[in-house]
């Protein structure tokens, strides 16, 4: 008899570094039970490296042998819930496998405190402020995954709480929401706009 096709649950988390995606998608993980991809290493082990950008600190993948290579880790996995963590995963993630998108936010002062104290200095610490402050991540979320996004603020919370929310979302016990966040507007009415827009 063929073997019964495993439906697959993929929850990607996603937002600008050092907002606590990997942490809280761990505890996900464990909480759900599922299986845990992380991009950054999921890249290393397959190759998936085009190259290294020392000037930004990071490196360039190879995109569309990431979606090949993913569609296909998804498609083989005996687990049910996948949950996949990196800032660029809404743009890898084949569309038809995405359950829900969820964006982690962080307030761009205390963001910038963690980002220092992971060791972010210069260009690279003032352009992922102005991406978490301009959107980019929930830009690109809603651009590849649209109706399956939610915005979390997790400023000021410790993962356990983020992962709280996100499973009461899941269960549909709180409503998914996009667009509720505005740091621009946050940082102008408190006067420090111009100290986080900084030309690079």
């Amino acid at each position: 008899m063929p073997q019964a096709v495993v439906m697959k649950h993929v929850i990607l988390i996603t937002g600008t570094p050092c907002v606590g995606k990997t942490t809280v998608a761990k505890a996900l993980t464990t909480k759900l039970n599922a299986q845990y991809i992380n991009l950054t290493d999921y890249a290393k082990q397959n190759n998936l490296i085009i190259e290294e950008d020392p000037e930004r600190c990071t490196t360039v993948i190879n995109e569309e042998a990431m979606q090949e290579n993913l569609g296909a880790t998804i498609d083989a996995s005996e687990n049910g819930t996948i949950v996949i963590d990196g800032h660029y995963a809404a743009a890898v993630i084949p569309e038809e496998q995405v359950a829900q998108v969820f964006v982690l936010r962080r307030n761009p002062v205390e963001l910038k405190s963690f980002m220092e104290k992971r060791g972010y200095s210069g260009s690279k610490l003032w352009e992922n402020l102005q991406a978490e402050i301009i959107d980019v991540c929930l830009g690109e979320a809603v651009q590849f995954h649209a109706g399956r996004v939610c915005e979390l603020d997790a400023t000021g919370k410790t993962p356990e709480q983020v992962v709280e929310e996100i499973v009461e979302v899941l269960e549909k016990r709180i409503s998914c929401r996009v667009g509720t966040i505005d740091w621009m507007g946050t940082l102008e009415k408190e006067g420090i706009l111009d100290q986080y827009l900084k030309p690079m």
